[in-house]
């Protein structure tokens, strides 16, 4: 257990550095997706061949391929309208609208699950609420509902339903699962990306070093680690160990973007990581 804590730690910390990686690529957000599924996806099948791991695909249930393509798919929706939000609400903003997904899960899990409410479950999703009007209040009331948020959103629904799913699936070897979800995910990034009309870009050195970074190493290595947590956690402890990812996304573009938040948004911040915290480490009538 304490294995899976450290790798889903270090998978968060390292999906915290994707909108900074992601900044320094002159693709559009499809592009970007696009480029991470298909390096990262094929990575991890050269690896998962290696390991002679495609064994455990053909012995696995009908229902744990049914999920793992669903995954895929949720994987798909959750990066194209978060790498979306990237370019219209700043990384710090998108990063942090994407995580009211962990909230999501915990009320899932009750109905997927059967995991109960408790009183430091709901205590944390009044809290979080709280935060997530204190960022987003703001800008709603003066400019609307736009699209950088209702992406944001959109994002974290897809990140809840891509863990219940990876949960759901079972018996399939630890590199060719995430593997797989990669490449299903990359079959409909790509679909959706030929379907849009795109400027071609010239790419030097440095933006072709970071693609190869976010696909090998953010997706394929991160992905990898990221799938090997969530198997062994409870869905709470996902929900709460996640928000590595936007601590480390905060601190990163503040001091390599210069992306700044407003005193209000800053305490909405604490209100989200604090409140989600608050449900793990609260445990009423536990001794010792």
């Amino acid at each position: 257990m304490k294995n899976a804590y450290i790798k889903f730690i270090l998978a968060a910390v390292i999906f915290g550095t994707n909108g900074i990686i992601a900044s320094h690529i002159p693709l559009s957000s499809y592009e970007i997706v696009l480029t991470r599924t298909v390096l990262g996806g094929f990575f991890l099948l050269i690896l998962a061949t290696a390991r002679r791991e495609w064994g455990s695909l053909r012995r696995a249930s009908r229902t744990s391929l049914v999920w793992l393509v669903l995954s895929g798919l949720f994987l798909s929706g959750n990066w194209l309208f978060l790498y979306e939000a990237y370019q219209h609400i700043g990384v710090s903003l998108a990063t942090l609208m994407c995580y009211c997904g962990p909230i999501l899960i915990m009320i899932l899990s009750y109905f997927v699950f059967h995991e109960p409410f408790t009183v430091p479950k709901v205590s944390a999703m009044v809290i979080v609420t709280v935060g997530i009007l204190c960022i987003n209040g703001a800008d709603v009331q003066a400019h609307g509902l736009s699209w950088g948020l209702v992406c944001g959103f959109l994002s974290a629904v897809c990140f809840a339903l891509l863990v219940i799913a990876m949960k759901k699936v079972s018996g399939i070897g630890g590199i060719l699962s995430p593997a797989c979800q990669l490449l299903v995910a990359s079959l409909v990034v790509a679909a959706v990306t030929l379907s849009m009309p795109t400027a071609p870009a010239s790419l030097d050195m440095t933006n072709i070093a970071c693609m190869v970074c976010l696909g090998i190493v953010n997706t394929g290595l991160g992905y990898y680690l990221y799938f090997s947590g969530v198997q062994r956690l409870s869905a709470q402890s996902v929900s709460i160990c996640g928000y590595m990812e936007p601590f480390t996304a905060l601190a990163l573009s503040a001091i390599l973007l210069g992306e700044s938040l407003t005193f209000l948004q800053w305490i909405g911040a604490a209100c989200i990581l604090g409140g989600v915290a608050l449900s793990e480490l609260w445990h009423p009538g536990k001794k010792g």
